[in-house]
């Protein structure tokens, strides 16, 4: 039986927003954020949660961890209610809001943490553990002396992600987290968080903008618009519902007319002895290497990935297509 560490059963939450459109005149009106949302996420699963600004993503993680209170609906992360037993959740949680900190603004760095070492109440000789290996893994020694206030959005990020973990969360929840990142340090955040899903089996909700986040942690995706689920199923699935294609980038050794690929895939672009070529994202590339490196005089190629931006941008497009091969909220 999987272990369903987070539920959600119909879930809503309805917002009342008033606007002026006269003098001394305003008008009420309720906007939908979360619109029967159902799914469940089972312990030491990582799940990407994606969709557009104002699908919902963030509403969502407020309800989870308390913040806000669901319109209607069922709720549970551990079989706790997180609206009625905030605080008894808040030990078993983690949280990063990407445009947010929990830091402490004009203190080091490392007083937040000492902070965080109280209020949670960590065993000294954990707390100097976990430290020890965040501080190490997310490279933030040089920066624990340092006032939260003086950090780059970057070195931010990372301090805040060592401060949602500090307490040995069983569920993490991550609201664009590489944001601000380079490239290095998003590939060590990402690095990291594998570990942590590994060897300690906790669960993560990741919300991003940043769609490597997604390929690179993710086995499950889950994409929601005006607060509906859309798609949830495997990241392989979400390029087939989108009819995605990959792209074979193939080098000649000399310019020649466009190759003869079948009806399997198709010729986009030539460019001297350089062909791309594109095939459906859910088949194997290697029939289509094998046919061109038997028939043609080959030098290099690539294949290049699917842009899933785009294939999230079609299903936008039509939000009443039912997807195939999604899962059942």
């Amino acid at each position: 039986m999987v272990d369903a560490f987070i539920e959600l059963d119909g879930v809503e939450k309805v917002f009342d927003v008033r606007r002026r459109t006269g003098f001394l005149r305003r008008e009420r009106r309720q906007v939908r954020a979360v619109d029967g949302l159902s799914f469940t996420v089972a312990r030491g699963e990582i799940v990407g949660y994606i969709g557009p600004n104002g699908a919902g993503k963030s509403t969502t993680i407020k309800m989870l961890t308390g913040i806000l209170t669901p319109s209607g609906g069922r709720l549970r992360v551990a079989g706790i209610d997180p609206a009625r037993e905030r605080t008894r959740l808040a030990h078993r949680i983690g949280v990063v809001f990407g445009q947010r900190t929990t830091l402490w603004w004009d203190l080091p760095l490392i007083d937040s943490y000492r902070l965080a070492h109280r209020m949670y109440r960590i065993p000294d000789a954990r707390y100097r553990e976990n430290l020890d290996r965040l501080v190490e893994l997310l490279d933030l020694e040089s920066l624990l002396e340092v006032p939260v206030r003086q950090l780059s959005l970057g070195q931010r990020m990372r301090g805040d992600i060592a401060a949602a973990l500090l307490h040995d969360p069983e569920v993490l929840y991550l609201d664009e987290p590489t944001i601000g990142l380079d490239v290095v340090s998003k590939a060590r955040v990402r690095e990291f968080l594998g570990e942590l899903n590994t060897e300690r089996g906790t669960t993560v909700l990741l919300t991003t903008h940043d769609l490597q986040d997604i390929e690179r942690l993710c086995s499950r995706v889950m994409v929601i618009d005006h607060g509906r689920m859309m798609y949830d199923g495997p990241l392989a699935g979400l390029h087939e519902a989108g009819e995605s294609e990959r792209t074979l980038v193939v080098d000649l050794e000399r310019e020649l007319p466009p190759v003869d690929v079948g009806p399997a895939a198709r010729v986009v672009r030539v460019e001297g002895p350089r062909q791309w070529l594109a095939f459906p994202a859910s088949e194997s590339a290697a029939p289509l290497v094998a046919r061109i490196a038997a028939e043609y005089p080959l030098v290099d190629l690539s294949v290049r990935e699917p842009d899933i931006e785009a294939v999230i941008g079609r299903m936008y497009a039509d939000r009443e297509t039912v997807v195939p091969g999604a899962r059942n909220s």
